[in-house]
């Protein structure tokens, strides 16, 4: 395929023809997912040889295209033009159900299975479906029990790395995410959402069974437990049962001298 490529301004007609027809089947692999092309270092096959030749620079990390902002260097110049929509700001490609803009065409087509619900990353264990690669990769580690990404500051193991980079916030104490409502900082974005239904009394998290809602889902499943009558945290003085550890704790007032043990092994318990 490349020499025929290669040759194409000398060919003969006829192999000028034949070349045309290696072009065609070369796309034709985009609609039928087949992938020819496959990468002789490490095995990732490609429909198109095109994008088997630059993959191959990722092996020969050859990046001659460098930011002047932060000198990170790509080995496309494409990848460095999206790179520097970043520093710039700039946010071209814009949701037409939510307008929610992103710097990446990728990024966009990502976020669209939010609306969508599309779910192409199928895990064939548990048969689990993600709507990004990198989260079934992380998932398919919870099998493996791989945990590749480990602390250096204190050992801890993750399987995925960003779960890695917010753990690591616990010991530079950074909090990246700032409520701009009052100025309160969180460690992770998530508990900055949680946050904000403070201010909006959004409760998202309803009860199918009596209706009741809640900011945040843990205190709807707390609530469940009503329902189902669960009682998971049990006295070890007593032995008697609650649906919620803060009852636990209200009752383990009664034993003062015992109380501190038995909330932490409530605790270990429900985890």
């Amino acid at each position: 395929m490349e020499e025929s490529l290669t040759k194409h301004s000398l060919a003969h007609p006829k192999e000028k023809d034949e070349c045309e027809i290696c072009e065609m089947k070369d796309h034709l692999c985009i609609h039928t997912k087949e992938k020819p092309h496959v990468c002789e270092v490490c095995g990732q096959q490609f429909n198109q040889i095109s994008s088997l030749k630059i993959h191959l620079r990722s092996h020969k990390k050859k990046k001659p295209h460098v930011c002047e902002i932060c000198a990170k260097a790509f080995s496309e110049r494409g990848s460095l033009t999206s790179h520097l929509r970043i520093h710039r700001n700039e946010k071209p490609y814009v949701c037409e159900v939510c307008n929610r803009a992103f710097t990446q065409l990728c990024n966009l087509k990502t976020h669209l299975r939010t609306h969508t619900k599309e779910k192409p990353y199928v895990c064939e264990v548990c048969c689990k479906a993600f709507t990004v690669k990198d989260s079934l990769a992380g998932h398919l580690r919870t099998h493996t029990k791989e945990k590749p990404y480990v602390c250096v500051v204190c050992g801890k193991a993750f399987t995925e790395r960003g779960n890695l980079a917010k753990h690591l916030r616990t010991h530079t104490k950074e909090k990246p995410y700032v409520c701009e409502v009052c100025g309160k900082a969180f460690i992770q974005l998530r508990n900055l959402k949680i946050h904000l239904r403070t201010h909006t009394k959004e409760k998202p998290h309803i009860c199918e069974i009596c209706g009741k809602a809640f900011a945040e889902r843990g205190n709807l499943i707390a609530h469940l437990r009503i329902h189902r009558n669960e009682k998971l945290y049990v006295c070890e003085v007593c032995g008697k049962a609650f649906t919620q550890l803060c009852n636990l704790k209200a009752h383990l007032r009664t034993h003062p001298k015992k109380s501190l043990t038995c909330v932490k092994s409530a605790i270990n318990h429900s985890l």
